[in-house]
C-alpha cells in the first residue's frame, strides 16, 4: 500500500479548497452601468466643475423671482440719481459699483446689472431647455423610425432632414419673430415671445438630433436583443419604444447638453438683433444690444452679460464632454 503523500504547510495554503474556504462568507457586489458611468464621470474634474456651474445656474434661474423678492431687487428700477446728467454714465470711477449694486448700474438708465443678469438667466434657460425638449422629441421619433424601418421611410425622413438643414433658419426666425410681436394664438407679451422662440429654435433644429438617433438605430437594430424580441413575436412599435429607445438614452443626454448652449446663443443672437425678447424684460442678448450704443459710456455694460453667456455655454460644453466620455462603453 502506497504511503500517503505529505503536503508541506506552504503547499497546503495554496490548495484551492483552503483558499476558497475563507471566501464563502463574502459576496461579490456587481456594479450597474449607471454606477460605472458615475465613477468615470467623477474622475473628470473639469466636467464635474462644469456640472456644478450648470446646477448653480439652473438653481439661479429657477429661484430668480424668490431671490429678487427676498433681497428687494427690481431689474427695471431706475436709479437716475446715480447717473451723471452730462456724461450719461454712472458716477464714480467704478461704473456705479457699490454694496447696493455689486456689478454696477447701466449707463443712461441706471438699472441694476446684477438684478438684470439674474432676471435674464431664467429667460435664456427657459428658451434653451424648451427648444431642446421640442427638438429632441421630434428628432428621437423620426430618427428611430428612419433607422429601424429603413427603405423608403428612411429615404423620406432623411431628405426631410436635408431640407430642414438647408433652411435659412436665422432669416426665418427673424421674419417669424418680427411678424408675431403684437400677439398671436391668444398670447401677448413675454409668454408669446418665449413660445415663438421655443417653437422656431426647437422645430427647425430637430434634424441634428434626428441624424444622431438614426445612426445609432441603424447599429442597434442588428443586435441580438432585437432579434430575440422579434423571435418572441414583438412588433415594430414595441421594439422601437421598449427595446431601442432605452438604449439611446446615453447619446440623447450627451447631445442635449451640447445642444442647450447652442440654443442659448441662438436666443441671445435673436434678442441682440431686436427680434427676441422685447425690453424692458431683461435678457442677456437684449443687454448686449443695448450695450452697443452705450459701449463708450461704460464698456463693462457689455462685458458682464457677455461673460454670463460665456460661462453658461462653457459649463454646458464641459459637462457634455464629460458625460460623453463617461457614458461611452468603449472607455475603460
Amino acid at each position: 500500500m502506497t504511503a500517503p503523500l505529505e503536503v508541506s504547510g506552504s503547499a497546503a495554503e495554496a490548495q484551492p479548497e483552503a483558499v476558497l474556504s475563507g471566501m464563502e462568507s463574502k459576496t461579490i457586489e456587481g456594479r450597474s452601468l449607471g454606477r460605472i458611468a458615475w465613477i468615470r464621470f467623477k474622475r473628470d474634474k473639469v466636467a464635474v466643475a462644469g456640472g456644478i456651474v450648470v446646477v448653480l445656474l439652473v438653481l439661479l434661474a429657477v429661484l430668480s423671482k424668490p431671490i429678487e423678492w427676498v433681497f428687494g431687487l427690481d431689474p427695471n428700477a431706475l436709479h437716475q440719481n446715480l447717473i451723471d446728467p452730462v456724461l450719461l454714465r454712472p458716477k464714480g470711477a467704478l461704473g456705479g459699483i457699490s454694496w447696493a449694486h455689486p456689478l454696477g448700474i447701466e449707463p443712461q438708465f441706471g438699472r441694476d446689472l446684477l438684478s438684470r443678469i439674474i432676471e435674464g438667466s431664467w429667460v435664456s434657460l427657459a428658451v434653451a431647455f424648451g427648444a431642446t425638449v421640442l427638438s429632441n422629441i421630434i428628432g428621437m421619433v423620426l430618427g428611430v423610425v428612419a433607422g429601424f424601418y429603413g427603405g423608403w421611410v428612411d429615404t423620406l425622413i432623411s431628405r426631410l432632414m436635408d431640407i430642414f438643414l438647408a433652411f435659412p433658419l436665422l432669416l426665418f426666425a427673424i421674419a417669424i419673430s418680427a411678424s408675431l410681436q403684437g400677439g398671436a394664438f391668444g398670447l401677448h407679451g413675454l409668454p408669446l415671445h418665449i413660445s415663438v422662440l421655443i417653437f422656431v429654435i426647437g422645430f427647425f433644429n430637430w434634424p441634428y438630433m434626428g441624424r444622431i438617433i438614426r445612426g445609432q438605430t441603424l447599429s442597434l437594430r442588428e443586435r441580438e436583443f432585437v432579434d430575440a424580441a422579434r423571435s418572441l413575436g414583438a412588433r415594430g412599435p414595441f421594439i422601437l419604444f421598449k427595446e431601442l429607445l432605452p438604449n439611446l438614452v446615453a447619446p440623447i443626454i450627451v447631445y442635449s447638453t451640447l445642444l442647450i448652449p447652442t440654443n442659448i446663443l441662438f436666443e441671445a443672437g435673436l434678442s441682440f438683433l431686436g427680434v427676441g425678447i422685447e425690453p424692458p424684460q431683461a435678457s442677456w442678448g437684449g443687454m448686449l444690444n443695448q450695450a452697443v450704443d452705450l459701449y463708450q459710456a461704460d464698456p463693462m455694460f457689455m462685458v458682464i452679460p457677455g461673460m454670463a453667456i460665456f460661462i453658461t455655454v462653457l459649463a454646458f460644453n464641459l459637462l457634455g464632454d464629460g458625460l460623453r466620455d463617461a457614458l461611452d462603453p468603449r472607455n475603460n
